[in-house]
């Protein structure tokens, strides 16, 4: 290996290339802002703590399967958390109450869908369309095939597609 993670130079353009790209993967999971940055920079810690095992040509999918598996650890708290926040009363008067509602409930049903997503869809449905990374980054990142990353899309998206006429004929 001609090149160490461990180099800070090489360790940087890591951080530069891949570090908003994992943060926004992150953010869209756990749509916490504070706990994305915080998986975020657990997983760069956790490569700097093994950059000597981590090749340079790894590092981004070695960030991924970090940060995903550090939220995995946490989805039991952050699902108390989300719990308690649906529970709690917000600030309903705005203007034009009924469309502010409708907007929310149908943004809410659609989370909901995305959320009730097997896991392997709804991560490579989030890289592709929040992070815009193709089939082939995804099945890099994933260790799967570009195959497998076309059927979860494409299951993704069925599935999506008849929520979504189910939320229009209502």
């Amino acid at each position: 290996m001609d090149q160490n993670v461990c180099e800070e130079s090489l360790f940087s353009r890591i951080y530069q290339k891949w570090g908003q790209a994992l943060f926004n993967f992150i953010r869209y999971k756990t749509k916490d802002v504070d706990q994305a940055n915080d998986l975020v920079q657990e997983a760069f810690i956790t490569l700097w703590d093994h950059c000597a095992e981590v090749s340079p040509d790894k590092a981004k999918s070695y960030l991924y399967t970090v940060a995903n598996r550090k939220f995995l650890n946490q989805i039991a708290h952050l699902k108390v958390v989300q719990k308690h926040q649906l529970e709690s009363p917000s600030g309903m008067h705005q203007e034009n109450p009924e469309f502010l509602l409708e907007h929310q409930e149908f943004g809410n049903k659609l989370q909901r869908a995305i959320d009730a997503l097997p896991e392997g869809q709804k991560t490579a449905f989030l890289m592709n369309r929040i992070d815009q990374m193709t089939y082939v980054e995804i099945a890099e990142v994933l260790e799967i095939s570009v195959k497998a990353v076309e059927k979860r899309m494409h299951l993704a998206l069925k599935t999506l597609r008849s929520e979504i006429q189910e939320l229009k004929g209502r």
